[in-house]
Protein backbone atom coordinates (compact mmCIF):
# COMPACT_ATOMS: atom_id res chain seq x y z
CA UNK A 1 0.00 0.00 0.00
CA UNK A 2 1.03 3.65 0.08
CA UNK A 3 4.34 4.49 1.67
CA UNK A 4 4.04 5.27 5.36
CA UNK A 5 0.66 3.64 5.83
CA UNK A 6 0.87 0.79 8.33
CA UNK A 7 -1.56 -2.05 7.75
CA UNK A 8 -2.60 -4.66 10.19
CA UNK A 9 -1.00 -7.71 8.68
CA UNK A 10 -3.01 -10.92 8.85
CA UNK A 11 -2.24 -13.66 11.31
CA UNK A 12 0.46 -15.61 9.59
CA UNK A 13 0.37 -19.36 9.15
CA UNK A 14 3.37 -20.34 11.25
CA UNK A 15 2.50 -23.93 11.98
CA UNK A 16 1.67 -25.31 8.56
CA UNK A 17 -2.03 -24.58 8.91
CA UNK A 18 -3.80 -21.86 10.84
CA UNK A 19 -6.37 -24.48 11.72
CA UNK A 20 -3.87 -25.97 14.11
CA UNK A 21 -4.73 -23.11 16.47
CA UNK A 22 -7.98 -24.84 17.37
CA UNK A 23 -7.19 -28.49 17.07
CA UNK A 24 -8.88 -31.01 19.32
CA UNK A 25 -5.91 -31.02 21.68
CA UNK A 26 -7.05 -27.61 22.93
CA UNK A 27 -10.63 -28.51 23.65
CA UNK A 28 -12.30 -31.14 25.76
CA UNK A 29 -15.76 -31.68 24.42
CA UNK A 30 -18.69 -33.22 26.19
CA UNK A 31 -19.92 -35.89 23.81
CA UNK A 32 -23.45 -35.43 25.13
CA UNK A 33 -23.45 -31.67 24.65
CA UNK A 34 -24.56 -30.34 21.32
CA UNK A 35 -22.36 -27.52 20.07
CA UNK A 36 -23.45 -24.35 18.33
CA UNK A 37 -23.69 -23.99 14.57
CA UNK A 38 -21.25 -21.37 13.35
CA UNK A 39 -22.96 -18.63 11.34
CA UNK A 40 -21.53 -15.37 12.73
CA UNK A 41 -17.97 -15.93 11.50
CA UNK A 42 -19.12 -16.73 7.91
CA UNK A 43 -21.29 -13.60 8.01
CA UNK A 44 -18.31 -11.50 9.14
CA UNK A 45 -16.21 -12.94 6.31
CA UNK A 46 -18.88 -12.16 3.72
CA UNK A 47 -19.33 -8.66 5.15
CA UNK A 48 -15.59 -7.96 4.88
CA UNK A 49 -15.51 -9.16 1.28
CA UNK A 50 -18.55 -7.04 0.36
CA UNK A 51 -17.05 -3.98 2.05
CA UNK A 52 -13.79 -4.48 0.14
CA UNK A 53 -15.64 -4.68 -3.19
CA UNK A 54 -17.57 -1.50 -2.36
CA UNK A 55 -14.33 0.27 -1.41
CA UNK A 56 -12.71 -0.78 -4.69
CA UNK A 57 -15.76 0.42 -6.64
CA UNK A 58 -15.61 3.81 -4.95
CA UNK A 59 -11.82 3.93 -5.41
CA UNK A 60 -12.21 3.77 -9.21
CA UNK A 61 -8.52 3.54 -10.05
CA UNK A 62 -8.82 4.25 -13.83
CA UNK A 63 -10.48 7.60 -13.14
CA UNK A 64 -7.65 9.11 -11.09
CA UNK A 65 -4.71 7.24 -12.64
CA UNK A 66 -4.59 8.51 -16.22
CA UNK A 67 -0.81 8.78 -16.56
CA UNK A 68 0.81 6.18 -18.81
CA UNK A 69 3.52 5.36 -16.24
CA UNK A 70 0.97 4.73 -13.48
CA UNK A 71 -1.23 2.03 -14.86
CA UNK A 72 -3.80 0.37 -12.64
CA UNK A 73 -3.30 -3.33 -11.98
CA UNK A 74 -5.82 -5.69 -13.61
CA UNK A 75 -7.44 -2.93 -15.69
CA UNK A 76 -9.83 -5.49 -17.18
CA UNK A 77 -11.72 -5.24 -13.88
CA UNK A 78 -12.74 -1.71 -14.79
CA UNK A 79 -13.38 0.66 -11.92
CA UNK A 80 -12.60 -2.06 -9.35
CA UNK A 81 -9.07 -2.52 -10.69
CA UNK A 82 -6.20 -2.09 -8.21
CA UNK A 83 -3.89 0.83 -7.58
CA UNK A 84 -0.38 0.71 -9.15
CA UNK A 85 1.96 -1.55 -7.18
CA UNK A 86 4.21 1.33 -6.15
CA UNK A 87 1.15 2.91 -4.54
CA UNK A 88 -0.28 -0.26 -2.96
CA UNK A 89 1.65 -3.55 -3.32
CA UNK A 90 -1.16 -5.45 -1.57
CA UNK A 91 -3.51 -5.07 -4.56
CA UNK A 92 -6.03 -2.65 -3.17
CA UNK A 93 -7.32 0.93 -3.06
CA UNK A 94 -5.49 4.18 -2.49
CA UNK A 95 -4.77 5.64 0.93
CA UNK A 96 -7.15 8.48 0.16
CA UNK A 97 -10.00 6.05 -0.41
CA UNK A 98 -9.25 4.13 2.79
CA UNK A 99 -9.29 7.41 4.69
CA UNK A 100 -12.56 8.42 3.04
CA UNK A 101 -14.21 5.09 3.87
CA UNK A 102 -13.34 5.14 7.57
CA UNK A 103 -9.68 4.21 7.96
CA UNK A 104 -8.17 4.92 11.37
CA UNK A 105 -6.46 8.32 11.40
CA UNK A 106 -5.54 9.95 14.69
CA UNK A 107 -6.17 13.57 13.71
CA UNK A 108 -9.70 12.85 12.51
CA UNK A 109 -10.54 10.80 15.61
CA UNK A 110 -9.21 13.39 18.07
CA UNK A 111 -9.61 16.78 16.42
CA UNK A 112 -12.67 16.14 14.24
CA UNK A 113 -14.44 13.92 16.78
CA UNK A 114 -14.77 10.97 14.39
CA UNK A 115 -14.56 8.27 17.04
CA UNK A 116 -16.55 5.93 14.81
CA UNK A 117 -13.32 5.29 12.91
CA UNK A 118 -12.19 3.13 15.85
CA UNK A 119 -14.83 0.63 14.68
CA UNK A 120 -15.07 1.17 10.92
CA UNK A 121 -11.35 0.58 10.37
CA UNK A 122 -11.84 -3.02 11.52
CA UNK A 123 -13.94 -3.72 8.41
CA UNK A 124 -11.51 -2.20 5.90
CA UNK A 125 -8.52 -3.91 4.29
CA UNK A 126 -5.53 -2.54 2.44
CA UNK A 127 -5.72 -5.05 -0.41
CA UNK A 128 -6.64 -8.50 -1.64
CA UNK A 129 -3.59 -10.08 0.00
CA UNK A 130 -4.41 -8.41 3.33
CA UNK A 131 -8.07 -9.46 3.07
CA UNK A 132 -7.31 -13.10 2.19
CA UNK A 133 -4.77 -13.50 4.99
CA UNK A 134 -7.15 -12.12 7.60
CA UNK A 135 -10.28 -13.92 6.42
CA UNK A 136 -8.57 -17.32 6.12
CA UNK A 137 -7.20 -16.89 9.63
CA UNK A 138 -10.63 -15.85 10.88
CA UNK A 139 -12.25 -18.95 9.37
CA UNK A 140 -9.69 -21.33 10.88
CA UNK A 141 -9.69 -19.70 14.31
CA UNK A 142 -13.18 -18.28 14.65
CA UNK A 143 -15.45 -21.06 13.43
CA UNK A 144 -14.22 -23.58 15.98
CA UNK A 145 -14.45 -21.03 18.79
CA UNK A 146 -18.00 -20.13 17.79
CA UNK A 147 -18.96 -23.81 17.71
CA UNK A 148 -17.59 -24.17 21.23
CA UNK A 149 -18.87 -21.00 22.87
CA UNK A 150 -21.62 -19.58 20.67
CA UNK A 151 -21.96 -16.48 18.54
CA UNK A 152 -22.71 -14.03 21.38
CA UNK A 153 -19.48 -14.50 23.32
CA UNK A 154 -17.25 -14.83 20.26
CA UNK A 155 -18.91 -11.83 18.62
CA UNK A 156 -18.30 -9.72 21.73
CA UNK A 157 -14.66 -10.80 21.86
CA UNK A 158 -14.14 -10.09 18.16
CA UNK A 159 -15.65 -6.59 18.22
CA UNK A 160 -14.22 -5.43 21.56
CA UNK A 161 -10.76 -6.77 20.66
CA UNK A 162 -10.83 -4.85 17.40
CA UNK A 163 -11.93 -1.75 19.32
CA UNK A 164 -9.18 -2.22 21.89
CA UNK A 165 -6.60 -2.64 19.15
CA UNK A 166 -7.80 0.58 17.50
CA UNK A 167 -7.45 2.53 20.77
CA UNK A 168 -3.87 1.41 21.38
CA UNK A 169 -3.00 1.96 17.73
CA UNK A 170 -4.34 5.52 17.83
CA UNK A 171 -2.29 6.34 20.91
CA UNK A 172 0.96 5.55 19.08
CA UNK A 173 0.35 5.62 15.31
CA UNK A 174 -0.59 9.26 14.70
CA UNK A 175 0.86 10.05 11.27
CA UNK A 176 -0.55 7.26 9.13
CA UNK A 177 -3.75 5.44 8.24
CA UNK A 178 -4.40 2.02 9.73
CA UNK A 179 -6.97 -0.55 8.63
CA UNK A 180 -7.68 -4.24 9.10
CA UNK A 181 -9.24 -6.92 11.28
CA UNK A 182 -5.98 -8.20 12.70
CA UNK A 183 -6.60 -6.64 16.12
CA UNK A 184 -9.84 -8.60 16.36
CA UNK A 185 -8.07 -11.76 15.18
CA UNK A 186 -5.37 -11.39 17.80
CA UNK A 187 -8.15 -10.94 20.31
CA UNK A 188 -9.46 -14.40 19.41
CA UNK A 189 -5.95 -15.81 19.91
CA UNK A 190 -5.71 -14.07 23.28
CA UNK A 191 -9.11 -15.46 24.26
CA UNK A 192 -7.94 -18.96 23.31
CA UNK A 193 -4.95 -18.60 25.62
CA UNK A 194 -7.09 -17.31 28.48
CA UNK A 195 -9.62 -20.09 27.95
CA UNK A 196 -6.88 -22.69 28.14
CA UNK A 197 -5.56 -21.16 31.37
CA UNK A 198 -8.87 -20.64 33.16
CA UNK A 199 -10.11 -24.14 32.24
CA UNK A 200 -6.73 -25.75 32.87
CA UNK A 201 -8.04 -28.65 34.96
CA UNK A 202 -10.29 -30.11 32.23
CA UNK A 203 -7.62 -30.34 29.53
CA UNK A 204 -5.41 -33.17 28.37
CA UNK A 205 -1.95 -32.53 26.91
CA UNK A 206 -1.92 -29.23 28.78
CA UNK A 207 1.75 -28.37 28.48
CA UNK A 208 1.92 -29.21 24.78
CA UNK A 209 -1.21 -27.19 24.04
CA UNK A 210 0.05 -24.19 26.02
CA UNK A 211 3.53 -24.20 24.47
CA UNK A 212 2.15 -24.57 20.95
CA UNK A 213 -0.31 -21.72 21.39
CA UNK A 214 2.33 -19.46 22.98
CA UNK A 215 4.72 -20.22 20.13
CA UNK A 216 2.09 -19.29 17.52
CA UNK A 217 1.21 -16.06 19.35
CA UNK A 218 4.83 -14.98 19.81
CA UNK A 219 5.72 -15.65 16.19
CA UNK A 220 2.75 -13.63 14.96
CA UNK A 221 3.56 -10.75 17.31
CA UNK A 222 7.17 -10.88 16.12
CA UNK A 223 5.98 -10.43 12.53
CA UNK A 224 4.52 -7.14 13.70
CA UNK A 225 7.95 -5.56 14.16
CA UNK A 226 8.30 -5.34 10.37
CA UNK A 227 7.75 -1.92 8.76
CA UNK A 228 4.21 -0.87 7.76
CA UNK A 229 2.56 -3.39 10.08
CA UNK A 230 0.51 -1.92 12.92
CA UNK A 231 1.70 -4.11 15.80
CA UNK A 232 0.04 -1.85 18.37
CA UNK A 233 -3.33 -2.95 16.98
CA UNK A 234 -2.18 -6.56 17.34
CA UNK A 235 -1.03 -6.04 20.93
CA UNK A 236 -4.12 -4.06 21.94
CA UNK A 237 -6.43 -6.65 20.39
CA UNK A 238 -4.55 -9.52 22.00
CA UNK A 239 -4.62 -8.01 25.49
CA UNK A 240 -8.34 -7.20 25.18
CA UNK A 241 -9.17 -10.71 23.98
CA UNK A 242 -6.97 -12.25 26.67
CA UNK A 243 -8.86 -10.46 29.45
CA UNK A 244 -12.23 -11.13 27.81
CA UNK A 245 -11.37 -14.83 27.68
CA UNK A 246 -11.21 -14.97 31.49
CA UNK A 247 -14.53 -13.10 31.70
CA UNK A 248 -16.56 -14.88 29.00
CA UNK A 249 -15.05 -18.33 28.48
CA UNK A 250 -14.71 -20.12 31.85
CA UNK A 251 -16.21 -23.61 31.89
CA UNK A 252 -17.84 -25.32 34.91
CA UNK A 253 -15.35 -27.69 36.54
CA UNK A 254 -15.83 -31.44 36.33
CA UNK A 255 -16.88 -31.79 39.97
CA UNK A 256 -19.88 -29.52 39.42
CA UNK A 257 -20.87 -31.32 36.20
CA UNK A 258 -20.84 -34.74 37.88
CA UNK A 259 -22.89 -33.44 40.80
CA UNK A 260 -25.78 -32.48 38.52
CA UNK A 261 -27.23 -36.00 38.59
CA UNK A 262 -27.18 -36.34 42.38
CA UNK A 263 -30.29 -36.10 44.59
CA UNK A 264 -31.36 -32.62 45.64
CA UNK A 265 -30.59 -33.28 49.31
CA UNK A 266 -26.89 -33.72 48.47
CA UNK A 267 -24.81 -30.55 48.79
CA UNK A 268 -23.86 -29.11 45.41
CA UNK A 269 -20.34 -28.09 44.52
CA UNK A 270 -19.57 -24.57 43.32
CA UNK A 271 -19.94 -24.23 39.55
CA UNK A 272 -16.58 -22.50 39.13
CA UNK A 273 -13.33 -22.91 41.00
CA UNK A 274 -12.06 -20.11 43.23
CA UNK A 275 -9.19 -19.20 40.88
CA UNK A 276 -11.66 -18.85 37.98
CA UNK A 277 -13.73 -16.38 39.96
CA UNK A 278 -10.62 -14.41 41.00
CA UNK A 279 -9.42 -14.23 37.39
CA UNK A 280 -12.92 -13.14 36.30
CA UNK A 281 -12.97 -10.24 38.76
CA UNK A 282 -9.40 -9.09 38.06
CA UNK A 283 -9.88 -9.27 34.28
CA UNK A 284 -13.15 -7.34 34.37
CA UNK A 285 -11.55 -4.58 36.46
CA UNK A 286 -8.54 -4.38 34.13
CA UNK A 287 -10.81 -4.26 31.07
CA UNK A 288 -12.89 -1.39 32.40
CA UNK A 289 -9.81 0.49 33.59
CA UNK A 290 -7.93 -0.11 30.35
CA UNK A 291 -10.73 1.11 28.08
CA UNK A 292 -11.40 4.13 30.31
CA UNK A 293 -7.77 5.24 30.56
CA UNK A 294 -7.12 4.54 26.87
CA UNK A 295 -10.12 6.57 25.67
CA UNK A 296 -9.36 9.46 28.04
CA UNK A 297 -5.74 9.66 26.88
CA UNK A 298 -6.77 9.36 23.23
CA UNK A 299 -9.35 12.14 23.23
CA UNK A 300 -7.02 14.36 25.26
CA UNK A 301 -4.64 14.12 22.31
CA UNK A 302 -1.90 12.31 24.22
CA UNK A 303 0.97 10.70 22.33
CA UNK A 304 1.80 7.27 23.71
CA UNK A 305 5.49 7.70 22.95
CA UNK A 306 5.66 10.62 25.41
CA UNK A 307 4.82 8.18 28.22
CA UNK A 308 6.67 5.16 26.84
CA UNK A 309 9.84 6.15 25.00
CA UNK A 310 10.90 2.58 24.22
CA UNK A 311 7.51 1.41 22.94
CA UNK A 312 8.45 2.14 19.33
CA UNK A 313 10.46 -1.09 19.43
CA UNK A 314 7.19 -2.98 19.90
CA UNK A 315 6.01 -1.77 16.50
CA UNK A 316 9.17 -1.77 14.40
CA UNK A 317 12.84 -2.58 14.98
CA UNK A 318 15.17 -0.74 12.57
CA UNK A 319 17.80 -2.78 10.76
CA UNK A 320 20.23 -2.28 7.90
CA UNK A 321 17.45 -3.44 5.56
CA UNK A 322 14.74 -0.96 6.58
CA UNK A 323 13.97 2.15 8.59
CA UNK A 324 11.09 2.70 10.96
CA UNK A 325 8.74 5.68 10.85
CA UNK A 326 7.12 6.86 14.05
Amino acid sequence: MASGDPERGGVKNTTGSTGNYSSNSYFVEDETEEGWTSWLIPVIVVANVVVFIVVMYINNCPKHNTRFDEKCVARFLGRVSFEPLDENPLLGPSSATLEKMGGLEWSKVVHKHQGWRLITCIWLHAGVIHLLANMLSLVFIGIRLEQQFGFVRIGIIYLLSGFGGSILSSLFIQNSISVGASGALFGLLGAMLAELMTNWTIYTNKAAALLTLLFVILINLAVGILPHVDNFAHIGGFLTGFLLGFVLLPRPHIGWLTSQGLPTNVSMKSKYKAYQIVLWVISLILLIAGFTVGLVLLFRGENGYDRCHWCHYLNCIPTSKWKCDR
